[in-house]
């Protein structure tokens, strides 16, 4: 049987770098691998189609399952996963001081929709007890246009203003942000000061490590050869244990920081000896959440399953046991 000849899109990421450089090629597959950045990858995936497998926003592909769009499948792949509290931003000079303090507030995000807000959403309001409504979302330019579900108090940016611009002149009180604001550390602060600290805590109590991005299939694709969800999920798997394996390599120390061995010591006292969980059992908590999230924010048509997400041929059970023989 011939090799299939596949393009991919998703970012160039550690864990990815081995599928780029071609260290690791999935079984039966000639591979093209475009590391282009994210917001780049949904647009043309979600607007164009333009790959036969990408990276793609966990949020909007749950949504677009939700609407009965299913001309994607998800394989349990999750390329970036990051805490959000340390995304939400303020002037330095704001009396802000706790997720309180927020309501009444004026809050700016790119897109109502994306994972992180979602994330930033759900921590608000489980935690602190700061719901949407309490607040007025300033949206910027989304990947994917929505309507915004009613009783919200939304708005959108001028076309001719950067929300970073309408934080630093006052227009928004606050900013949820997946980019660092260029003003950090002089004009600009985090709500949570010591947001490492609150982002542990909050791991510790829920478990919750949050996923922003999943990896997909064209569906036509997958169910022509369901095989590649299984060969995808290996060879990402073993893409992910290199980096592990060269970042914990004190020979000659692969990631510019001085103190990174130690680093992978104490995440892993906290994570366990897997950080960058890729199996649906050991994200379970997370997948849960973040379904939950969306169905209370009502962004999906109703609350999906987490099982209905992912390739019927990569089970909970058998993402574990293909986890497990790629480690080997």
């Amino acid at each position: 049987m011939h090799n299939l000849k596949l393009t991919i899109a998703c970012g160039r990421y550690d864990r990815t770098q081995p599928l780029i450089d071609g260290r690791v090629t999935p079984q039966g597959v000639d591979l093209t691998f475009l590391p282009l950045r994210p917001g780049e990858t949904f647009w043309r995936m979600l607007n164009h189609d333009e790959f036969d497998a990408s990276e793609m926003s966990l949020s909007s592909y749950t949504i677009l399952r939700s609407e009965g769009d299913t001309r994607f499948i998800a394989i349990p792949i999750f390329p970036s996963r990051v805490f959000r509290h340390s995304a939400v931003y303020l002037r330095a000079d704001s009396p802000i001081e706790s997720p309180s303090d927020l309501k009444g507030k004026r809050i700016g995000v790119a897109d109502y929709q994306m994972t992180a807000a979602v994330w930033v959403r759900g921590f608000l309001l489980h935690e602190y007890d700061v719901t949407p409504e309490d607040m007025t979302w300033v949206i910027g330019r989304p990947v994917r246009t929505i309507k915004p579900p009613e009783g919200l108090r939304v708005e959108f940016m001028p076309p001719d203003r950067t929300l970073e611009d309408m934080l630093e002149n006052g227009e928004i009180d606050v900013l949820a942000s997946v980019m660092i604001p260029k003003s950090l550390g002089t004009t600009v602060r985090r709500l949570f000061r010591n947001p490492r600290a609150i982002e542990r805590a909050y791991y510790e109590k829920t478990r919750i490590f949050p996923i922003m991005h999943t990896f997909v299939l064209k569906r036509r694709l997958y169910d022509q050869n369901p095989w590649l969800a299984i060969s995808f999920y290996r060879a990402f798997c073993k893409a992910r244990d290199i980096a592990y394996y060269w970042m914990y390599d004190t020979d000659a120390l692969t990631v510019g920081l001085p103190w990174v061995i130690d680093e992978v010591e104490e995440t892993r006292k906290v994570f366990g000896p897997q950080i960058w969980d890729y199996s649906i059992a050991g994200s379970r908590p997370t997948l849960d959440a973040l379904v939950g999230y969306l169905d209370e924010q009502r962004l999906t048509r109703r609350r999906m399953s987490v099982e209905e997400l992912f390739a019927p041929n990569i089970s909970p059970g058998l993402s574990e046991y293909l986890r497990a023989t790629a480690e080997e």
